[in-house]
């Protein structure tokens, strides 16, 4: 495991470079610094660690009292406690044991010493909330608070006007507890790092206002809806990689990149863009070490990637329409006929 002091000197080295990134490669970013958002980060992990195990009932009573929108939620679903009720017994002997068990304070104790600084992190969500409210003017912007979920994968959840940072699965690829976790593979584990905390909070905040699509949902449509997410990542993200973006490896997207075409026409020669069946859906759009039926070096969820440059497609013909209404807009179907991709 690597210790703080070289996590914090990545974290604040990656940050740097994406802004290196953008200013190089011609990245025109709107002027948002007059916009009156500052992101401040609760540390509701801290304070949940901080109760007193001889006086649960008072803890948890004024966690609620603190955090009315998220408490309920967290001690409920992501700890999975059972319905909430701030004397409940189950509740309260779950939070006893949640609090006093070693190994979960060790977690704690590691959270702590890894994110002991947040303020790189507070910087990027400030920019990319003052991006969101530019393009969006309507957006609400959310409070902000970290949890941890127990190794979990709770990457970020949304609970009304709240957004929560589990901070314990970012602690970085060479976590020795995440390999302890049979349900987490390599490819997913690669991703539980310091970098993709603003792609997973922004992620989690613009489908929010894209709920996935009912069974019986074509491909294609799934396809414009990953890609929708992708372009505004893409705007309020503007300094974060485009394969950070997309949850690949660098060599995954350059495949892509190299190799669109094929990539396009293997959907559209098998007759795929169409298809409703659940098994195929997910085979293109849930995540795996690659895909199935393309070569193994193409990542896992391609439809991202096919969405995305669908979409960009769109938007290049169509200078005139906004960010907010190809978040908002439901006729998906229009934007594919009128992006007219052909790679």
């Amino acid at each position: 495991m690597q210790n703080y002091p070289k996590i914090y000197i990545l974290y604040c080295f990656l940050f740097a470079g994406w802004l290196a990134a953008g200013c190089n490669t011609g990245t025109k970013v709107p002027d948002v610094s007059h916009i009156p958002i500052q992101v401040s980060i609760e540390r509701f992990d801290q304070q949940l660690f901080r109760i007193d195990t001889n006086n649960v009932a008072a803890g948890i009573k004024l966690l609620d009292g603190t955090y009315p929108d998220f408490a309920p939620t967290y001690f409920s679903e992501i700890l999975g406690l059972g319905p909430f009720s701030d004397t409940s017994t189950r509740i309260i002997e779950g939070v006893r044991t949640f609090v006093g068990n070693k190994d979960f304070r060790a977690l704690q104790d590691s959270v702590e010493k890894h994110f002991a600084d947040i303020s790189p992190l507070e910087a990027e969500l400030t920019q990319a909330f003052r991006l969101t409210k530019y393009y969006l003017p309507y957006w609400q912007v959310p409070k902000v608070v970290s949890f941890i979920s127990a190794i979990g994968n709770y990457g970020a959840v949304t609970v009304d006007s709240l957004v929560g940072i589990g901070l314990d699965m970012h602690m970085g690829a060479d976590f020795s507890i995440y390999r302890m976790v049979p349900d987490y593979p390599d490819y997913i584990i690669r991703k539980f790092t310091p970098e993709y905390i603003p792609v997973n909070v922004m992620r989690v905040l613009v489908q929010d206002r894209m709920p996935p699509k009912n069974d019986g949902t074509k491909l294609v449509e799934h396809f414009m809806d990953l890609g929708r997410q992708q372009y505004f990542l893409e705007k309020v993200l503007p300094h974060i990689p485009e394969h950070i973006r997309l949850g690949y490896t660098k060599e995954q997207l350059d495949f892509c990149n190299e190799n669109e075409r094929m990539i396009w026409q293997y959907f559209v020669q098998n007759k795929l863009l169409y298809t409703a069946d659940w098994q195929d859906v997910m085979r293109y759009i849930g995540e795996g070490p690659s895909t199935q039926g393309l070569p193994g070096e193409a990542p896992g969820q391609i439809g991202a990637f096919v969405g995305y440059r669908i979409v960009q497609a769109f938007m290049k013909k169509h200078t005139d329409f906004t960010l907010e209404k190809l978040v908002n807009t439901q006729q998906v179907m229009s934007l594919f006929n009128e992006a007219r991709y052909r790679p």
